[in-house]
């Protein structure tokens, strides 16, 4: 079971946008251009990568959300207090 995970995330307002991005994306648009361009996350700016993490550093449902997934998976739209993410796993250790 990995103790670390690499993810970069899209950080939006609605879930709308979100649902838009994931379609981007689905659709051969550039994750890391699409945060650059659209997330309000000031990690947008490196193209949405967040390095990696632990349990217990991020918010629940983004921690569950992310430890789930695979290196290259992107996940549906996940709900914070924040906003809506759209997250991508990059690696896991």
């Amino acid at each position: 079971m990995a103790s670390e995970v690499r993810a970069s995330h899209i950080l939006v307002n609605t879930e709308q946008e979100a649902k838009n991005i994931l379609n981007q994306i689905n659709s051969g648009t550039s994750f890391e251009q699409l945060a650059k361009q659209h997330s309000q996350c000031p990690s947008g700016q490196n193209g949405g990568d967040l390095g990696f993490f632990g349990r217990g550093q991020m918010v629940g449902a983004f921690e569950t959300a992310a430890f789930s997934m695979e290196p290259g998976q992107v996940s549906r739209p996940v709900k914070t207090q924040f906003g809506y993410h759209v997250i991508m796993v990059t690696g896991k250790r």
